[in-house]
């Protein structure tokens, strides 16, 4: 069927809706392509490996749209790919060696550990609003130094962590990157997204090419769904600086919460054979 044209029209769309929510959420796609994808019938690798055209044309697009109206932090983007890429490998070890049904259940608590992280930020936020705006009962203190604009250990912790689990989960990333940058980086959600979608593109490349020696990727659906991945990224970054923070807050965790739903499901099923 994916070597139809009515596969590839279906393909299309389904790069249109994941490019979308890559855009909006500062995620590669891949986490609803290679489920999808695996519904055509494709082996898992394959679907992977096929995705990430998609996940990489869709950040691409996106990340081209941010870099024109100079809403994207490319040297952060660059340091979080450039530490996630060499730790993508270390993943990828550990992916080979661990049974299916256990990554399922590990990438489960994986995404409700990312909730509260996102839990945690909107706390601190609210906190610090409060002192803010608290009535001055003393003589006030002088203002606090700014964020240095690059914080190289948070940013490589960030990094390394996001290649580990890159490599483990088969994901770009940005599903652990955006939280922990809203956490330790003192980013908005917004700018998070941003970042994350930058750095997921040298990630997917890297992925791809590995992918491409090994045989596994299928180019005329992987392009179909890059570029459908294109139009639907230009939507999302469009979209998102219309959309309140708590907005964006809100659409993250639930797809985060449905995707946990998702892949506990499928690791309990994978310990039941």
């Amino acid at each position: 069927m994916l070597e139809s044209p009515l596969g590839w029209v279906l393909l299309f769309l389904v790069g249109t809706v994941t490019g979308t929510l890559s855009g909006l959420l500062g995620i590669g796609g891949g986490l609803l392509m290679v489920p999808i994808l695996t519904l055509f019938g494709l082996p898992l690798v394959q679907a992977t490996a096929t995705s990430l055209i998609g996940v990489l044309l869709s950040a691409l697009s996106g990340s081209v749209q941010n870099l024109r109206t100079r809403s994207l932090n490319w040297r952060v983007s660059g340091l979080l790919a450039l530490f996630g890429i060499f730790t993508a490998q270390v993943g990828a070890w550990w992916g080979d060696r661990l049974p299916d049904a256990w990554l399922a259940l590990a990438f489960a608590a994986l995404l409700l550990l990312t909730i509260y992280l996102m839990n945690l930020r909107r706390q601190l936020q609210q906190r610090e609003a409060l002192t803010l705006n608290r009535p001055a009962v003393a003589p006030a203190s002088p203002a606090p130094a700014p964020t240095p604009p690059l914080q190289l250990p948070s940013i490589a912790g960030i990094g390394l962590l996001a290649g580990v689990l890159s490599g483990l989960f088969g994901v770009g990333g940005g599903v652990v990157m955006v939280p922990l940058q809203t956490l330790f980086l003192r980013e908005t959600i917004k700018s998070a997204v941003r970042t994350s979608l930058g750095a997921i593109v040298p990630i997917a490349i890297s992925g791809l090419a590995q992918h491409a020696w090994n045989g596994n990727v299928l180019w005329i659906p992987g392009l179909c769904l890059g570029l459908g991945g294109i139009f639907g990224a230009q939507a999302g970054t469009r979209l998102l600086p219309k959309l309140s923070d708590g907005t964006v807050n809100q659409l993250f965790r639930l797809f985060l919460v449905a995707l946990a739903v998702y892949m506990a499901i499928r690791g309990v099923q994978g310990l039941q054979r």
